[in-house]
């Protein structure tokens, strides 16, 4: 099925093109605010300070259109690779 990898790609190039290079973070931000405060938390209380700095920060202040292409390019080249028998 490469539904997920390709509705992954129109979500991105939606977001590139209404939001262009505003970070992730910001996107979410203006969608749902409380949110980022949540996931903050609980990633910092319930897994580890070191992620929520050195992993998912990066991710956030990326632009938003980063995130969706590039799961939508690994979920594609793995649907890609399965069905050649990969």
């Amino acid at each position: 099925m490469l539904i997920l990898p390709v509705l992954l790609l129109c979500i991105a190039l939606v977001l590139g093109i209404v939001y262009h290079m505003e970070s992730l973070g910001s996107v979410v931000y203006s969608l749902h605010p409380p949110l980022l405060n949540t996931l903050q938390a609980g990633v910092q209380r319930n897994i580890s300070v070191w992620l929520w700095d050195e992993a998912m920060l990066p991710i956030l202040e990326a632009p938003s259109w980063t995130v969706p292409l590039v799961l939508g390019l690994l979920f594609l080249g793995i649907g890609v690779w399965r069905r050649t028998g990969g």
